[in-house]
């Protein structure tokens, strides 16, 4: 076991997740599947679904999917999609089944929360941050010319 986790680790795609808040991205994105479900649930004769005839039931967990992708594919803008992921997550309380029976609403927080509180590493930040060097240019005499 411990030999394959060192394997994903030193793989290509150990590499990529490591780059960005890819735990709570997906966090973010099962808590919107989980609210889907939730949201679309029918026993026996019951039709689970609050909100506006079903409306909110739909677009807060593809919001939340949609925040979980776009955290992981951009991390420069993680802590706007951790926040708006942390908001959805608590309005799911209200528009969709108890924020998918609680569940969901759990997740969706704390991928939030670890969406806004990745960090990239020291390394990786002074490298983003560091304009490349420019060719000096050469200072012009301020001498005045005769002509």
């Amino acid at each position: 076991m411990r030999k394959a986790i060192a394997s994903i680790r030193q793989s290509a795609f150990g590499a990529w997740a490591r780059q960005r808040p890819f735990v709570g991205g997906l966090l973010v994105i099962l808590a919107g599947i989980e609210m889907f479900f939730s949201g679309q649930l029918d026993i026996g004769n019951i039709h689970v679904q609050l909100g506006i005839e079903g409306f909110q039931a739909t677009v807060i967990p593809v919001g939340m999917v949609l925040l979980g992708v776009l955290a992981v594919l951009m991390p420069a803008h993680r802590i706007f999609y951790g926040v708006l992921a942390l908001v959805l997550a608590v309005y799911s309380i209200i528009g969709v089944n108890l924020g998918g029976f609680f569940v969901g609403m759990l997740l969706g927080a704390v991928g939030g929360v670890l969406v806004v509180a990745w960090m990239p590493k020291k390394a990786e930040v002074a490298a983003i941050e560091e304009p490349p060097a420019a060719p000096k240019k050469r200072a012009l005499p301020l001498v005045p010319s005769r002509s």
